[in-house]
């Protein structure tokens, strides 16, 4: 028979994984074939389904979801007493105070039908509504990496891989995370391959063209710059290194503009940020050599001298702790394709376009990619 898979939909969801784990997961198992030599019929469906896959909500009736478009559940969380497998998508959880708004109806019942037995998994932020219904206390999990500050804030006791792309933990790994975006094709060929075989989910990932995430998140995460933490002179130090952060000397200077001892300076730099100087100075600079990776064609060891390494096996050492990949490979995998390009483009450096820009338009520096 095959396996019931509740697809749980909260109003904060966009659409983008719900739909495509719903398609995926329905066609594991249905076989697109030929018709016979000479029938006047097109191709059939061979049904031996996998998964019988539902959507599932609080209340019957449309749902708007965050992005405006509205669904129609199938079943209601009232109707499904017992289910082989839960999946939560990706409620767009930005702040505390959006993880709490979150319907509680659903986090109970998800707690409900773990204890029953299912199988749990979660998508991106997913995983922050199996926190909130306490599977995960004490367990691994990971998450989409822009989620991260809430998740530690609000669960330090959960030890959370924000580098990984899939995590399974729980009793015989009845619980399993997948980090951001499009990681949930990762997830539903692993349940593909645990419930069907490792040759339907090959065959499914050739049919959809997915392919598994093996490098992690790493390559694709973004510095997460906290300018909201209220420190004024921590906040001066940071628009000041925004623009410095390429000098031999950054930090001895970044604690000289702040006018504050180092011990403290350092002290109320990681309060205020989660990083210490030198870590934060050394994801700035990545981060602006992936910017002109990404858009440039300049050599790696000019990048690498730009953003403020003389030597180059240092910042690509550097480069590849940070990214999980090498300065060359990042290239390759993020450089935008030459027919995509306009015609005509800024020749500024990254530098002036990432972060100077967005100082003068917010007055603080906000590092992010989609």
């Amino acid at each position: 028979m095959p396996k019931h898979v509740s697809i749980v939909v909260f109003r904060e969801c966009d659409p983008s994984i719900i739909y495509g784990v719903f398609d995926t997961l329905w066609a594991a198992g249905r076989f697109l074939k030929a018709p016979p030599e000479g029938a006047l019929t097109g191709p059939r469906i061979d049904e031996k389904p996998i998964f019988e896959p539902r959507i599932v909500a609080a209340e019957h009736g449309p749902l708007e979801l965050i992005t405006g478009v509205s669904i129609v559940p199938q079943d209601t969380i009232d109707d499904v007493e017992q289910t082989d497998i839960v999946f939560v998508p990706n409620p767009v959880v930005l702040t505390p105070e959006d993880l709490h708004a979150l319907d509680r109806r659903i986090i109970d019942w998800v707690a409900k039908m773990h204890e029953k037995g299912a199988l749990i998994c979660s998508a991106c932020g997913g995983s922050l509504v199996l926190a909130a219904a306490g599977l995960l206390s004490g367990r691994e999990t990971t998450t989409h990496w822009s989620h991260v500050p809430v998740f530690r804030q609000e669960f330090p006791d959960v030890r959370l891989h924000e580098d990984r792309i899939l995590v399974q933990s729980g009793d015989g790994h009845n619980i399993i995370s997948c980090g951001g975006a499009s990681s949930w094709q990762d997830l539903a060929l692993l349940l593909i391959a645990r419930y069907g075989s490792g040759e339907e989910a090959i065959r499914i990932s050739r049919f959809f063209l997915y392919q598994w995430h093996r490098d992690g998140q790493l390559p694709y995460a973004s510095m997460a710059v906290n300018v909201v933490h209220g420190d004024a002179v921590v906040l001066k130090c940071q628009t000041w290194l925004a623009e410095n952060y390429d000098r031999a000397d950054v930090i001895t200077e970044a604690a000289r503009v702040s006018g504050l001892p180092k011990r403290t300076f350092d002290r109320r730099f990681k309060a205020a940020t989660g990083y210490s100087p030198l870590t934060y100075v050394q994801a700035l600079r990545i981060e602006e050599a992936k910017q002109m990776l990404e858009t440039g064609s300049a050599p790696v060891d000019a990048i690498g001298r730009e953003v403020g390494y003389e030597d180059a096996s240092s910042f690509s050492r550097l480069f590849r702790r940070l990214t999980g990949i090498s300065p060359g490979d990042y290239r390759r995998r993020f450089r935008i394709p030459d027919h995509a390009r306009p015609s005509s483009h800024d020749t500024r450096s990254g530098k002036a376009l990432k972060v100077s820009e967005e100082i003068r338009l917010t007055g603080a520096p906000r590092l992010s990619r989609a």
